[in-house]
């Protein structure tokens, strides 16, 4: 308990948009190591990965902050929008990479987005991620009331969607995006319970 106590102190103490500025600090640090030649022979490609895989990061660390509450006593939940909005920026990065600096045309995109499956499927994680951000502010939670609750379980099948879309990015089995895969599974499934119960109040 005492390390779940300095815990839940220490992150009473952070202010979220610390989230936020630290977020913008590595994207732009990682845009700038780009530029200056410190990611490889291929730049653009390692830039794009490190965007998506932080990505993924930040999505595991916004599915992680429920367990953690209920399981561990470690409350981050006033961290969690800025986690989530994060993560988005971190998503558009990756994309915007991928679509101006390496596909360099728009008929090109939409052709990789229909005939490339593993971009079919990150793509479908991106629109489906569209209404989680947009909505990820105080006023749609009060003008959308119990349903915004309902909507952002659509974190859901974007963290999966995610993992699949790396899991099928790479050549072979590799353990990296199984890794993550495994992670965000185990995370969802930690969920199972709960969502159960929730499905069967109104029964009741």
């Amino acid at each position: 308990m005492a390390v779940t106590d300095a815990v839940n102190a220490a992150a009473r103490r952070l202010p979220p948009w610390t989230i936020y500025a630290a977020s913008g600090a590595y994207a732009a640090w990682l845009f700038a190591e780009g530029v200056g030649g410190s990611l490889g022979p291929n730049p653009v490609e390692e830039l794009e990965h490190a965007y998506g895989k932080t990505a993924l990061k930040m999505l595991v660390a916004g599915l992680a902050v429920t367990p953690l509450r209920e399981r561990l006593g470690i409350n981050l939940i006033r961290f969690r929008r800025a986690i989530g909005l994060s993560c988005f920026l971190f998503v558009v990065l990756h994309l915007l990479v991928w679509a101006i600096l390496d596909v360099q045309s728009a008929g090109r995109v939409w052709d990789d987005i229909v005939k490339r499956p593993f971009i079919t499927v990150g793509m479908a994680a991106f629109v489906v991620m569209l209404p989680l951000a947009v909505t990820s502010n105080n006023l749609s939670v009060r003008r959308l009331g119990p349903a915004w609750r309902r909507l952002h379980r659509l974190v859901y099948p974007v963290a999966a969607l995610g993992a699949v879309h790396f899991v099928m990015l790479v050549k072979g089995w590799q353990l990296e995006p199984l890794v993550y895969l495994a992670v965000i599974l185990a995370l969802l499934a930690l969920r199972l319970p709960a969502l159960s119960r929730r499905a069967a109040a109104p029964r009741r």
